[in-house]
């Protein structure tokens, strides 16, 4: 029976992006292998490996986990291997490096570079080199943004072939438009008021997501929006700051914390705007949940919002940290409640080509390409 092995750094990023794809795998008859760090149970996945890589690029413990995963693919001879995430692509290659030449095929998602226009000088000076060096192991990497995408044909990376997708896919028999009726039953049943003004924010709770400025923002907006209310969706190793700003700040009832959620479609479905304010998105696939829930979204300006907000037309793109622009906006949604639904609507209508069916079969015909 042939075998394909995911590569991630967490169990989580094959839970929420890739079980489609492994499912996929299993229905054309391949054994299925995912290699993590964690035990959480993964579905679709015959043989789940938990070794000790981390996100850090500078953790020692990632030249275990090389070893590990080196033992782990030279033993069952993988005819395709698909890495993710930064440190999952880099100890992925290395490691496959040896079966490679026997035969394997290894293709790497990049789920964003950390080196980009506007990315600091030394993103650039320690990522890219490792990037391009790699990419002489790799068969194909598949890009999610139009910037990634030409980065690599024009810095002539030794990757022979490379691919742009309309990112991993979106379920949207799961992620729909609620009727209005649908909306307050659904604010009725997780306690919000059903006048309040909410914002969602989707996101983990790390620096890159930038949720101190949603917070000093919010300190100025709920004097305009008495009723205004934000949903903090996610977990993450700065959630407790974020909690303790709050609260300092006297903004403890105008926000909530929901923690990572199995039902944030409920959440989304009862808010009324998107937002994300993050300081760079490979994608931003919050944002096409949102959109096809049918709300307009509010998003800091940079290369994967980009790739999905129409500014004026299914939402509004503002520069990184202006906070006047970004006020501007939440009150003109707040103000405006034609505009909003407007916005809504063409938002619905935009995200189509991100559905998971259109995801889906784009990356049938490339792992069909190398099997």
């Amino acid at each position: 029976m042939k075998k394909v092995l995911f590569v991630a750094t967490v169990p989580n990023h094959i839970i929420c992006f890739h079980l489609p794809y492994l499912k996929w795998f299993k229905e054309i008859g391949f054994e299925t292998h995912v290699a993590v760090n964690g035990t959480v149970n993964i579905p679709y996945c015959d043989v789940q490996y938990n070794f000790p890589i981390q996100r850090s690029p500078f953790n020692l413990k990632n030249l275990g986990a090389l070893f590990i995963l080196r033992k782990i693919i030279n033993k069952n001879k993988f005819s395709l291997i698909h890495l993710h995430t930064p440190m999952g692509g880099v100890i992925g290659r290395i490691a496959a490096k040896n079966q490679r030449k026997k035969g394997s095929k290894v293709l790497y998602t990049a789920h964003g570079f950390h080196f980009y226009k506007g990315a600091p000088k030394l993103n650039w000076i320690l990522y890219f080199p490792v990037e391009k060096y790699l990419s002489r192991f790799t068969d194909a990497i598949i890009t999610i943004n139009k910037e990634d995408f030409e980065l690599i044909k024009n810095r002539n990376f030794s990757t022979k072939n490379v691919f742009l997708i309309n990112g991993v896919g979106v379920n949207s028999a799961r992620f729909r438009k609620a009727t209005n009726e649908e909306k307050m039953q659904l604010r009725s049943k997780h306690g919000f008021h059903q006048a309040a003004f909410i914002l969602i924010y989707v996101a983990e709770f790390i620096e890159r997501k930038n949720h101190t400025f949603l917070l000093e923002n919010l300190k100025i907006l709920q004097n305009e929006i008495p009723d205004l209310m934000v949903i903090f969706a996610g977990r993450g190793k700065l959630l407790n700051k974020i909690q303790k700003l709050a609260d300092k700040n006297g903004l403890k009832k105008y926000v909530i914390f929901v923690g990572f959620r199995n039902d944030i479609e409920e959440f989304i479905a009862l808010s009324d705007v998107g937002v994300s304010v993050s300081k760079q998105e490979g994608f931003g696939i919050n944002l096409v949940e949102e959109m096809f829930c049918g709300l307009p979204v509010v998003a800091s300006q940079n290369r994967g919002h980009k790739e999905i907000v129409m500014h004026g037309i299914n939402g509004y793109l503002f520069p990184l940290n202006n906070k006047n622009l970004f006020q501007e906006y939440i009150l003109k949604l707040y103000s405006n409640k034609e505009l909003r639904f407007e916005l809504g609507t063409n938002a619905s209508l935009s995200v189509n080509k991100f559905s998971l069916n259109n995801s889906l079969d784009t990356m049938k015909k490339i792992y069909t390409a190398y099997i």
